[in-house]
């Protein structure tokens, strides 16, 4: 080759070299029946193959397009669905007792529920808090005193010691054994002929002076169903009471009794009104009820406030289940043919004692009058 050939040649290969790159790569593509591939630095990628991200650690992987948030919560296709609760041994025995049986284990879940442990602790617990609990009420000992009462913190005085000879007498039979036992001995009546005559004034003293004992303790029964009186003066609220009980065969005695702050003495209420009064307490019901309270409780006095005989017929009702009445006569008042009357009308009951209520004694005959007005109160 000649020295123009070359010369020619070597200018040629100058004028290719000092070309960029991009006019080179172009002539190269243009030169070779190649299939057109992407022009840039690092590997070569398919047109229209989406840009791999070049901050990746592995930038030739593809990168997943996250999804969007579809609400409050987790990005994803909606609320995150709760975790189910493990099943229990009794939703385990069901459903297997329901696939070999293809679905007759109506009504054995509850059986099976009773042999889990702790199955009988949770009854328990489920039937204490659904009974109610029973009612307590303060009594104002103060106030009581004032309006006249005995009560269990003031001195001793005339009037207290009255009530404890009149007690004396009724505990002795109360709790009398062997032949001078008498049947229901410890239910007490107190009434009287007529309205006013003190009764429910003596029913209540009663009972708080036979409270004051050690061993004994004292249900006051308000059973004057036309005039309760009795939870009023101690300034206790009424409520279910006697009259319900017999009335209603699924009502428990114990729902009714209210206890008060005297520790031996609890109440139970008259109940509602009932035409039927009398013929509700000559019911079998109630005859069972009274022996039930003489028997279950062999330490207590239980003491039923009556209406007057000569007001109402429930009074000779009640004397048929009483083992002992206190008949209350006002002084000066009440005339003789009506107590004969009235104590004809209680005579089923076989122990009377009789109270003379609103003397008025002269001067040297009070009793324990002169001893406790001379060391004061």
């Amino acid at each position: 080759m000649d020295l123009i050939e070359r010369a020619a040649q070597k200018a040629a290969k100058k004028e290719k070299e000092g070309r960029s790159l991009v006019e080179r790569a172009a002539d190269k593509a243009s030169t070779s029946g190649s299939k057109p591939v992407g022009i840039g630095i690092g590997t070569p990628r398919p047109i229209g193959e989406p840009r791999p991200d070049p901050s990746s650690l592995n930038p030739a992987a593809p990168v997943e397009k996250k999804p969007e948030f579809k609400g409050i919560g987790d990005p994803g296709t909606g609320p995150r669905p709760r975790a189910e609760a493990p099943a229990s041994n009794t939703d385990k025995l069901v459903s297997a007792f329901e696939a070999k049986t293809d679905g007759l284990a109506i009504g054995v879940r509850g059986a099976i529920a009773a042999t889990e442990p702790g199955a009988e602790q949770k009854s328990d617990a489920g039937q204490k808090g659904n009974r109610k609990s029973r009612r307590t009420e303060e009594i104002d000992l103060l106030a009581l005193r004032e309006a006249g009462y005995i009560t269990p913190d003031m001195p001793p005085n005339l009037m207290s010691e009255e009530f404890r000879i009149i007690k004396r007498s009724l505990l002795l039979t109360a709790f009398a054994k062997g032949d001078k036992k008498v049947k229901n001995s410890n239910i007490v009546l107190v009434t009287s002929s007529n309205p006013g005559e003190g009764k429910t004034f003596c029913t209540i003293n009663l009972a708080l002076s036979i409270a004051t004992e050690q061993d004994v303790t004292v249900l006051l029964v308000d059973a004057d169903f036309s005039k309760p009186e009795v939870l009023n003066r101690l300034g206790v609220a009424g409520g279910r009471g006697l009259m319900d009980v017999v009335a209603d065969g699924e009502l428990d005695l114990s729902d009714c009794l209210v206890r008060t702050n005297i520790p031996n003495l609890v109440l139970l209420p008259a109940g509602r009104q009932h035409n039927l009064t009398t013929e509700l307490l000559a019911s079998e019901r109630m005859e069972h009820m009274v022996n039930e309270l003489s028997n279950r409780y062999p330490d207590r006095i239980v003491i039923f406030d009556s209406p007057p005989v000569l007001a109402s017929s429930a009074a000779s009702v009640l004397a048929l289940y009483m083992g002992q009445t206190v008949f209350v006569i006002e002084a000066e008042k009440t005339t003789e043919p009506q107590i004969k009357e009235s104590l004809s009308m209680i005579s089923a009951c076989e122990n009377i004692n009789l109270i003379l209520n609103k003397t008025r004694y002269s001067g040297s005959n009070k009793k324990f009058a002169s001893y406790y007005g001379y060391g004061g109160r």
